[in-house]
């Protein structure tokens, strides 16, 4: 494996009589700059599969050393963090060079999707020159919304003010976060091209939602509640609190119930949905299809409740973060306007000793979006629990039905693969083929993304570790990796087989 750029690929693909049509694409203007992008090239031959374990491992393992690098230069990383709630699932760490996460890695890649998929970008994905322009614009696109992140985040005065912290500073801390993003796009295609097993930022958002209610259920950091010392983790404090108690009825009570820290009512929700998911992943309706080139082979093509797998909260997931951020940087410069406030008015969480923890929204558009913080709180203002659950519904199910159009996986696209590919339906002839999957594609694609964001919202109101949204994708992303590792040793086996034969 080696890391180039794009000169040599597209020296080849990309010459002086490559452009057919009249109009040049947009896309094309990228050629100048191409030899400036880098690029993973592809193996020359396929990769042995514990080579495959061993390259995943080792992304995974650059990732947690980043996350865990401190940011030089910073002068305020204590301060209460108004991106609390988003981190998990951005596989982001507050005061780290990985600050950023992959949200803007994410977001690009799936507004390039969509953009691409709703043809507003002239693209042919089945054209060689195409495809390596199109990843070229993916990868640049992605490093200037990183650039321009990071620099948002030091003007805003997210690291303290600017003028305190120096100019030189400042270009420091954006110079690091924006190098970290280089890593993670590199990590990312460096699976992706077949080095590893599935996709660089599903692994590192489920490494980190893993880690986070793990931590989070057995984490030996004390806290000064106000009502003692306890054990943040709270597997640990459940221990803890039948040993200091006296009244044990009560210590119970403190554990399962317990404000502002993790307790075990959240443990055990986290699990019920954890077990939830994994049910329904297995829910589909199989088709009988069979193969007009082999005669009486016949086989089942699935259509999954979750048709879309887990895009629909990735997609809900994208917007709110970017909502979060826009609305506290512009809350950060005028907190006093009516209009800033439509957006998001903030305010800082307290724990019981008056001590800051994070900022969190108290109203506007980015209160309503997100979940009710406790059960009480849900009671107190129903109108909000009530909005919550509609736009988050309502948001599922519009990116599911958007992402089969955009993706290559509505009935007009699976009709076609079945008809080059030579399948028919069972007992039908070919031209009934889009209209039998039209009974079933639109409607998993529309429920599916209604019952992914039901369960993040059942999750949230049960007050689950690592919030709804982060156990679906960790759910989701492991049941993917779960198939790539059958897949692939499957493909192992069978050529020892044929070896020994």
């Amino acid at each position: 494996m080696k890391i180039t750029n794009h000169t040599t690929t597209c020296s080849l693909l990309l010459g002086a009589n490559t452009i057919t049509t009249t109009t040049m694409k947009l896309i094309q203007l990228l050629r100048p700059i191409l030899r400036f992008i880098p690029e993973i090239e592809k193996p020359t031959q396929k990769v042995p599969f514990s080579e495959k374990i061993t390259w995943t491992v080792c992304a995974l393992l650059v990732y947690v050393v980043c996350s865990n690098i401190p940011l030089y230069g910073i002068q305020r990383a204590q301060t209460s963090d108004p991106f609390y709630w988003m981190r998990v699932i951005l596989a982001s760490n507050r005061g780290t060079v990985m600050e950023l996460g992959v949200s803007p890695l994410m977001t690009t890649g799936m507004a390039m999707q969509l953009l691409a998929g709703a043809k507003i970008l002239d693209v042919d994905l089945k054209s060689k020159e195409d495809r390596v322009l199109f990843t070229a614009a993916q990868k640049l696109v992605g490093l200037l919304v990183t650039l321009v992140q990071a620099t948002l985040y030091v003007v805003s005065g997210m690291y303290g003010d600017v003028a305190s912290i120096g100019a030189g500073n400042a270009i420091l801390i954006v110079a690091q976060l924006t190098f970290a993003g280089v890593i993670l796009l590199m990590l990312d295609e460096l699976l992706q091209k077949g080095y590893g097993l599935g996709s660089g930022i599903s692994l590192f958002i489920a490494s980190h939602i893993s880690e986070t209610i793990v931590w989070k259920a057995f984490s030996p950091t004390t806290i000064n509640t106000g009502r003692g010392t306890e054990f943040e983790g709270a597997v640990l404090a459940f221990f803890h609190l039948m040993v200091v108690r006296s009244n044990k009825l009560q210590a119970i009570r403190e554990a399962l119930y317990r404000q502002n820290l993790p307790n075990l009512t959240n443990l055990a929700a986290t699990l019920l949905i954890f077990a939830l998911c994994i049910y329904m992943q297995g829910w589909r309706v199989m088709l009988a299809v069979k193969s007009q080139r082999a005669r009486g082979a016949e086989q089942k093509y699935p259509i999954k409740l979750f048709y879309t797998s887990n895009m629909p909260i990735i997609l809900q997931t994208a917007f709110v973060s970017n909502l979060y951020f826009m609305s506290q940087m512009f809350y950060n410069q005028a907190p006093n306007s009516p209009f800033v406030k439509l957006f998001g008015d903030w305010s800082p969480s307290t724990l019981e000793t008056g001590a800051v923890t994070n900022t969190v929204p108290v109203g506007g558009l980015a209160y309503y979006v997100s979940p009710p913080a406790t059960f009480a709180a849900m009671l107190q203002d129903p109108f909000h629990a009530l909005f919550y659950l509609m736009f988050t519904l309502t948001a599922c199910a519009i990116f599911a039905r958007t992402w089969t159009e955009v993706s290559g996986s509505s009935v007009r696209d699976v009709a076609r693969h079945f008809r080059e590919n030579q399948i028919v339906m069972k007992g039908h002839r070919e031209t009934a083929t889009a209209k039998i999957l039209g009974r079933y594609i639109p409607i998993a694609a529309a429920l599916g993304g209604i019952c992914i964001g039901l369960l993040t919202v059942v999750a949230d109101y049960m007050g689950a570790i690592g919030s709804g949204t982060g156990i679906l994708l960790t759910v989701t992303i492991i049941f993917e990796f779960q198939e790539a590792f059958m897949k692939e040793n499957a493909a192992m086996m069978g050529k020892q087989s044929i070896m020994m034969m």
